[in-house]
């Protein structure tokens, strides 16, 4: 599939109306956490192990773009919390592998539940026609996120 070429002065406009409208609504979605004490580095680390399942410390280091120092400092702060366990790897004694527990589970459930009730409130405000294109764009952003 051929990517897009993003030329000229409206295709301009649009990338920086795109930035400023996910940076406010990041914003704006950080201070709804449940829990205040975790950072957002804690809290997205957090959710890559719930999606991804237990992982070593240096690919949660990668999938989160951090160095493994700053990985292994996360670890042992959510690790004091109760919100990580570490297991033995199955395959590399050297290695552990690390992994959300039931309270972080219950954590990110409660952060998830209130963050999409006040975007649900949001998008109520929306017409119909502007939910439609929202709807349609999602998974775009989405894969933008994660590209």
């Amino acid at each position: 599939m051929p990517h897009a070429r993003l030329e000229g002065e409206d295709d301009a406009a649009a990338v920086n109306t795109l930035r400023i409208a996910v940076l406010r609504l990041s914003r704006r979605l950080r201070h709804l956490n449940v829990d205040q004490t975790l950072s957002l580095t804690e809290l997205s680390a957090l959710g890559t192990l719930a999606r991804f399942g237990a992982m070593t410390p240096g690919e949660l280091a990668r999938k989160e773009h951090v160095q493994p120092p700053s990985m292994t400092r996360i670890i042992a702060l959510l690790q004091e919390r109760g919100l990580v366990g570490l297991a033995p790897h199955p395959e590399d004694r050297r290695q552990k592998l690390v992994a959300v527990t039931d309270q972080a589970e219950a954590v990110l459930k409660a952060s998830r539940a209130k963050r999409n009730a006040w975007l649900t409130t949001l998008a109520e405000e929306l017409d119909e026609e502007e939910w439609a294109v929202l709807r349609e764009a999602a998974p775009v952003l989405h894969r933008l996120a994660h590209l």
